[in-house]
């Protein structure tokens, strides 16, 4: 009896292991940028350029859109880690102007164009996350729409409500 006991236990491991295993090769992989629209997020990037990077009106100024940039993946990474002297555009490294110089200066060359310090610092990593998930789902894209607008929120947003309507529309017809 105890033995059949062991021996169902040890079936039923296994089918539940079979079956967690296949759930995860079925499950779709992980966006590697995820990790960026996270800190995207947590930065809160999203208060000056929106959630679209279109940019615009925030407490920071007007932030220059992300969609329409010409910056390369380098130059990204050293406008978040050094801001934009004389602009609202934080710095989001810690030392930046201070042990490590920002476009070759050090806060006394750059004196009172000194950009304000970010809301939190962020790592090396986290700052080229951002970069790389501004790369992939912001720069070049053209209007937001319903389904970036969901990939960035989640279904449940009311936020993409605004999208929605243009979401049912050919897309001969959003352009209008």
């Amino acid at each position: 009896m105890k033995s059949s006991a062991i021996t169902s236990a040890m079936a039923l491991a296994f089918v539940l292991g079979s079956a967690s295993l296949a759930s995860a090769q079925s499950a779709a992989p992980a966006d590697p940028t995820d990790a960026g629209k996270a800190v995207f997020k947590r930065a809160n990037c999203v208060g000056c350029h929106k959630w679209h990077g279109n940019g615009g009106g925030g407490y920071g100024g007007d932030a220059l859109s992300l969609r329409q940039t010409h910056l390369t993946r380098d130059q990204i990474v050293e406008t978040v880690t050094c801001g934009r002297p004389g602009t609202g555009m934080p710095y989001f490294a810690r030392g930046s102007y201070d042990t490590a110089k920002c476009y070759d200066m050090t806060r006394q060359d750059v004196g009172e164009r000194i950009p304000p310090e970010g809301g939190t610092f962020l790592r090396p990593n986290d700052i080229e996350a951002v970069a790389d998930y501004v790369l992939a789902h912001i720069k070049g894209k053209g209007e937001p729409n319903y389904d970036e607008c969901t990939t960035f929120f989640g279904n449940t947003s009311r936020v993409c409500d605004i999208y929605k309507a243009n979401a049912t529309k050919p897309a001969s017809e959003q352009q209008k």
